[in-house]
């Protein structure tokens, strides 16, 4: 036993000794290795901080090393921030940094556009940091993209109080009254250079608001768009050449960087409160909380709404969320949705024709159509008319269910007609376990003609092949259809007598005038 606590003492002793208590460091000769030759910092707005970019800063060299100086090349009156070290700045001298290792360097920026204004909305702007050495200095490269934007948002009172907005009776909302006299006219969205939304940009009774093709709207987080009961909603996207979406009318978050390109929940809604001739054609919607959530406020207006042409992804609940409203739509596609793609609640009168509901969003409870007759607000539930068709439609994911319906029994009340109709469209419908089969809203039960009609022409996907449409990419929302080897998808069984608004898909490829293809795309062949 003393021998052994012996050779551990004498163990210890040495463990001791081998820990190093100080380092010689020798100054840098400029071999330092980087992680980015250049870093880029994605598109920022004027005045608006970008993301935290980081640079990797390696020795690669068996010895302990000091720099001399890491600094920004416009030093000072540099536009970007650097932390190294865990220490903010714009230089740093003798920064420390062992063999063998490694350090971060993090990088931001804020830029005011007015200070470089030009003739253009966009410019670069660039700087470099530099590090020496013994031997002359090494520099790795900083370019930023600043865009001008016309900022919207609610103004402070004399008291400090921000502007708001109602919502209801009883709710008020963080926002404020677009103005015709401000920023070039706050009720008309062009296409000279980007908006950036703060709050809930309202449009109020009697006002209507136009939005020119190409137009960019980004909201900040929390914010979005109120259409107040009287109000009117104009969205005039038109047909795009090319995948830079030209023409077409994007509202997304303020986010640029592209991680944050299929973010779910980064801005509110399109609060639709009015049953004026609302329009939205050619209209790509994402990162929202909800895309478009139409429902009546004061119980009087029913929300009006024809959409067409428009795409609306990456919604952390729902892509489109109606409440007892009036909706017409073709050639729409929704697509990745925490909850449904498309959500008609509350009944309502609703006619879609060739349009793509699909959700292949990682949540295994979702669905692309959600249906009922209700809404329950607090402990209450409050019933509606149904009264919903769908002609030509696609309504596909990732979960075993395409349509998700429910009919609460509100007879003791009432009588609240129920009418839904599925004509030659595609519904996935997988019950492996049967759990549908007693319900009469569903095919499985061969199906209640006074409730849900299913045409001759509908095609269900009951298995995980059979039926399965070709879509192009469901990941990135590429829903196109590729021509089926097996001729049993969508492509070429839609209902042509169907009268449509346009003879067009949503691509303005041309359809096949006596078969075209249920949903939004015509199918095109597939690429070599």
């Amino acid at each position: 036993m003393r021998q052994l606590l012996y050779l551990l003492l004498i163990g210890f002793c040495i463990t001791i000794s081998s820990c190093r208590d100080d380092f010689e460091f020798e100054t840098s000769n400029g071999g330092l290795q980087f992680s980015k030759d250049t870093v880029y910092l994605d598109t920022v707005f004027s005045n608006i901080g970008s993301s935290t970019y980081t640079l990797k800063v390696y020795n690669r060299s068996n010895k302990d090393i000091s720099i001399p100086s890491i600094k920004l090349g416009q030093g000072q009156n540099s536009k970007y921030r650097l932390m190294v070290d865990g220490i903010p700045g714009k230089e740093f001298n003798n920064v420390e940094l062992l063999a063998k290792d490694s350090m971060f360097v993090f990088i931001e920026t804020t830029i005011d556009y007015s200070e470089y204004a030009n003739n253009s909305a966009t410019f670069l702007y660039t700087d470099n940091i530099q590090f020496s050495s013994t031997t002359g200095t090494q520099q790795v490269e900083l370019v930023t993209l600043v865009q001008d934007a016309y900022f919207l948002y609610p103004q402070r009172d004399d008291e400090g109080q921000y502007e708001n907005v109602p919502y209801n009776d009883t709710l008020n909302v963080y926002g404020f009254n677009l103005n015709r006299a401000e920023h070039d006219n706050e009720l008309h969205w062009n296409n000279t250079k980007p908006y950036v939304v703060y709050g809930y940009a309202t449009v109020p009774r009697g006002e209507t608001l136009t939005v020119d093709p190409g137009a960019r709207v980004h909201f900040h987080a929390d914010s979005g768009l109120m259409v107040r009961p009287g109000a009117k909603l104009v969205v005039n996207g038109g047909q795009s050449a090319t995948d830079a979406l030209e023409n077409e009318v994007i509202f997304e978050g303020d986010r640029l960087e592209p991680d944050f390109a299929d973010i779910p929940g980064q801005w509110g809604a399109i609060l639709l409160m009015s049953s004026e001739d609302n329009t939205i054609n050619h209209l790509t919607l994402k990162n929202a909380n909800i895309g478009i959530y139409a429902r009546s406020v004061d119980d009087i207006a029913v929300p009006k709404l024809s959409i067409t042409n428009s795409q609306i992804y990456y919604c952390s609940n729902f892509g489109l969320l109606a409440c007892g409203a009036n909706i017409k739509g073709e050639n729409l596609v929704a697509n990745n949705a925490g909850q449904a793609a498309v959500a008609l609640i509350k009944g309502g009168t609703y006619d879609f024709k060739y349009s793509t509901f699909a959700n292949y969003f990682n949540s295994y409870d979702q669905v692309p159509l959600l249906i009922n007759n209700y809404q329950i607000i607090g402990n209450t539930r409050y019933p509606g008319n149904v009264n919903a068709n769908f002609d030509n439609c696609i309504m596909y994911g990732s979960g075993n269910i395409g349509i998700s319906m429910e009919q609460f029994d509100f007879s003791q009340i009432g009588n609240y007609p129920f009418h839904i109709r599925y004509n030659n469209s595609l519904i996935k419908f997988i019950d492996y376990s049967n759990q549908f089969r007693s319900n009469k809203l569903y095919p499985a039960s061969g199906n209640d003609a006074t409730l849900v009609e299913y045409t001759a022409g509908c095609k269900l996907a009951t298995s995980s092949t059979l039926n399965k449409p070709a879509f192009k990419d469901t990941r990135t929302n590429k829903l196109q259809l590729i021509t089926a080897d097996n001729g049993t998808g969508p492509e070429g069984t839609a209902d042509g007598s169907v009268i449509t608004l346009f003879t067009t898909d949503i691509t303005g490829t041309t359809r096949n005038s006596s078969n075209p293809d249920m949903g939004a795309y015509e199918s095109v062949p597939e690429e070599d």
